[in-house]
């Protein structure tokens, strides 16, 4: 990731510096957001109660890099007197690590959901949610390498992507949403509903972070 080398300054100054620490503290919180989304994956499907336990100590340490780095930006934006090209880079930085603090809550909160499913059978579709679990994964890594490689052209890809996964929920919550004849309580649908609508919004904030680094790199907004 070489976003400050964009800034044409005739020297490497003390704003150059701090710019690039701030990428990188963005692509280590990224990770972590990974990481968690992963970890929430295997939590459901897998059923693996130990790893559903971890997460929330995960998402405390992305939160504090959304705080500081948020923090950084605002510093950037009223001490520094950026120009254009950096008001431009410092506000997509301030939008994106948004919406990677809003995928690593929903991460955690698909953990907690883990954990009141365990008590109950496997659901017949859990098997369509998993793909749609991967596939809001994948989105999430090409938006990450997207934003590590600059790729001007990765809103309109990852947005292509994010068809795949809105058509998941639409099927799954016709399925889930008019079951008929539910033997035993009806708490595993209603967990399983907010699921997918979980997934849903992380491939949204994931689409919103691909959208965001087209914008960085091009000035133009998809």
């Amino acid at each position: 990731m070489s976003l400050s080398s964009q800034i044409n300054h005739p020297e490497r100054t003390y704003f150059e510096r701090s710019l690039k620490r701030l990428e990188q503290d963005i692509l280590r919180m990224g990770a972590l957001v990974e990481e968690s989304f992963r970890l929430s994956h295997q939590a459901l499907f897998e059923r693996n109660l130990e790893i559903a336990q971890k997460i929330p100590e995960l998402d405390k340490q992305i939160d504090l890099y959304y705080r500081q780095i948020e923090q950084e930006c605002a510093t950037f934006l009223t001490l520094q007197a950026p120009v254009a090209q950096d008001l431009r880079l410092l506000s997509a930085f301030m939008q994106l690590v948004r919406d990677l603090e809003r995928i690593g809550d929903y991460a955690e909160d698909i953990a907690e959901i883990a954990i009141k499913l365990f008590s109950y059978p496997p659901q017949d579709c859990m098997t369509e949610i998993a793909a749609m679990s991967r596939h809001a994964q994948l989105m999430l890594a090409t938006s990450l390498v997207a934003l590590t490689e600059l790729d001007r052209d990765a809103g309109p890809k990852v947005k292509h992507l994010d068809d795949t996964v809105d058509d998941a929920y639409a099927h799954l919550y016709q399925i889930l949403a008019f079951q008929q004849d539910i033997k035993g309580v009806i708490e595993p649908t209603v967990l399983l509903v907010l699921v997918i609508r979980h997934l849903e919004r992380m491939a949204d904030h994931a689409t919103n972070i691909a959208q965001r680094v087209s914008y960085i790199v091009t000035g133009e907004r998809n």
